[in-house]
């Protein structure tokens, strides 16, 4: 939490949105590689924390598979996934620091990482309703 008075963060899901903002406006903005670059950092910091509180040793992964190993499959898809998607973070931020880059090249491609996070989302929702929805009871 910030100071009084400072903006709150939006978290993973308010920073993924401006990167995509930031991506769009890119044609009418003259520093728009700057803009991508600062808006793709809380992205990556955001990912980051996820990263580490999925798989960390106290994780939420691992605290689903101690009650329902039968998830395994769909944890070691998302835990993939998670290496895919800081790949793909550090080429659009490599991209966008390249002054020679082509917009449309750095569209393309950050493109490519915010379908990623969004899929990744949704998989990750999809594994908790599993999870807790089967095993607590909430099927009937």
């Amino acid at each position: 939490m910030g100071l009084p008075g400072q903006p709150r963060s939006a978290g993973l899901v308010g920073d993924v949105h401006a990167l995509a903002r930031a991506v769009a406006d890119a044609t009418i903005e003259s520093c728009w590689r700057e803009n991508v670059l600062r808006r793709l950092r809380p992205v990556g910091q955001g990912f980051a924390e996820h990263v580490r509180v999925t798989e960390g040793p106290a994780g939420l992964y691992r605290e689903l598979l101690t009650h329902s190993p039968r998830l395994d499959h769909r944890v070691r898809l998302l835990t993939r996934e998670h290496a895919a998607i800081v790949v793909t973070m550090l080429a659009v931020q490599r991209l966008a620091e390249r002054p020679e880059a082509s917009l449309d090249e750095l569209r393309h491609r950050a493109g490519h990482l915010l379908r990623a996070l969004t899929r990744h989302r949704r998989r990750g929702a999809e594994l908790l309703w599993q999870a807790y929805q089967t095993d607590l009871g909430g099927e009937t």
